[in-house]
């Protein structure tokens, strides 16, 4: 950054443009400078690049703001795939104090929430920009003094409007108590009419609807937008079906029970069952490459890496984080990766990278209870498994009726590119690796 701006500082009449042509910025850490650089600093760590005899030291000063002691709070850039968002919550008012990077408002888009960040140290003026109102990267959300003490607030100028407000003559408070006499007089005239026959009766048979006052309308939040708006694409453009099977997992079972300790000792992560079904899920994708393809157009896209999405349920919405090359990856790095993801998808800091790709999707509905569902495509990926809930059954071991715990699984895949036999034998090799996972260590 410091070789560009001291490239620039040469090119007195590149500086000149520079700076003329970008007087609306008020906070270069969200500016990018022609050329692609990034300037991350703010304005006064910029300042220090440039020579202290150079005129224009002095002159950039100014783009601060208009008066130079006020400063502006503007939307940051939200992503590549992101125009607009919608700005959800302020988490200051107007007079508290604020630092440097200090977020004082949220913005909510279909794929994460974000912060606006102060600029500057200082007190927080005024807001230029309405809670669920619809914005875009530069749009200004607040005005900060720099110089402005701590007890400023627009509370009392308020109630000094109010003070100074002319009170109304007597005449007029006559007036006025009159009209509301004749206001409150008037219903009471017009009372006998309500009961005048002319109205016809309600009949009992048609049906009486709830009062709008037992109703509530709220906006839709844009990730609830995005997550309706991709279902309804998936179910309009799969040729989806669902096969299904069971699974046994009593040896998975005593395998967690048997090593968690000494797992959670080792790696300070507990031993779950999804890193298990994840390891199968690899091993059924390397068995039938189809599944973990796509199409595109008229040509078939075969991946030769293995992006495993983990679906997961948050207060806003669903997630998909993707836990990437887990083909690379063993049952610790796995349990690590998914318990990672999943804290942040739950405090709203996950990023967008940390859920773009992906090529195979785990959803388990079986943490809510979920029996048995028929999970949808993921869009672009071409199938989906669905875990559920597990469930002790009668099962017939050895000739023996015996009590297992049995979990029913399902894969919903893209018809158009996978064949049933594809994905019956996906699915069985998940049953085969979750039922006896010493096959992970023999390769069988």
């Amino acid at each position: 950054m410091a070789t560009n701006l001291a490239r620039l500082v040469r090119r007195p009449a590149a500086t000149l443009f520079l700076l003329r042509s970008y007087r609306h910025v008020r906070h270069f850490s969200h500016h990018i400078f022609p050329g692609g650089v990034v300037c991350s600093k703010p304005r006064r760590d910029l300042i220090e690049f440039l020579p202290k005899a150079s005129p224009y030291q002095i002159w950039s000063r100014s783009l601060a703001a208009d008066s130079g002691d006020l400063v502006d709070a503007v939307v940051p850039f939200m992503g590549e795939s992101i125009t607009d968002g919608t700005l959800a919550t302020f988490l200051k008012k107007p007079g508290d104090r604020v630092e440097v990077d200090e977020p004082i408002a949220q913005v909510e888009t279909d794929k994460v929430t974000i912060d606006v960040a102060s600029p500057e140290a200082g007190i927080i003026q005024k807001f230029v920009a309405e809670e669920g109102a619809t914005v875009t990267p530069g749009t200004k959300v607040a005005v900060i003094s720099k110089s402005a003490s701590s007890d400023t607030h627009v509370a009392p100028s308020e109630e000094k409007a109010g003070k100074d407000a002319p009170q109304p003559s007597p005449p007029a408070k006559e007036k006025k108590m009159e009209k509301e006499t004749l206001k409150a007089e008037a219903p009471i005239k017009e009372k006998p009419k309500a009961s005048s026959p002319s109205y016809p009766k309600t009949s009992a048979s048609e049906p009486q609807l709830p009062p709008k006052e037992r109703e509530r309308r709220v906006p839709m939040p844009r990730l609830r937008k995005r997550v309706a708006v991709r279902l309804k694409d998936s179910q309009n453009t799969f040729a989806m079906l669902t096969t299904f099977n069971e699974v046994d997992m009593t040896n998975l079972m005593k395998l967690r029970s048997d090593y968690k300790d000494a797992f959670l000792e080792k790696h300070g992560v507990k031993l779950g069952l999804m890193s298990g079904f994840v390891k199968a899920a690899v091993s059924g994708l390397q068995n039938q490459p189809i599944i973990n393809a796509v199409i595109d157009g008229d040509d078939i896209i075969y991946r030769d890496y293995i992006d495993i999405s983990i679906a997961v349920g948050t207060p806003k919405g669903l997630v998909v984080p993707v836990v990437r090359n887990a083909d690379e990856m063993n049952f610790a790095g796995i349990e690590k990766e998914i318990n990672n993801l999943a804290k942040k998808a739950n405090n709203g800091t996950i990023s967008i990278d940390e859920m773009a790709g992906g090529t195979f999707t785990i959803s388990n509905g079986g943490v809510y209870g979920s029996l048995l569902s028929t999970p949808i495509i993921n869009p672009p990926q071409s199938a989906i498994l669905g875990m559920h809930s597990i469930v002790s059954r009668p099962m017939v071991v050895d000739g023996n009726i015996v009590p297992r715990p049995i979990m029913y699984i399902a894969l919903t895949y893209d018809h158009r590119l996978i064949d049933g036999r594809e994905a019956v034998l996906f699915l069985r090799r998940i049953k085969d690796v979750v039922e006896d996972p010493r096959r992970l260590l023999l390769d069988l």
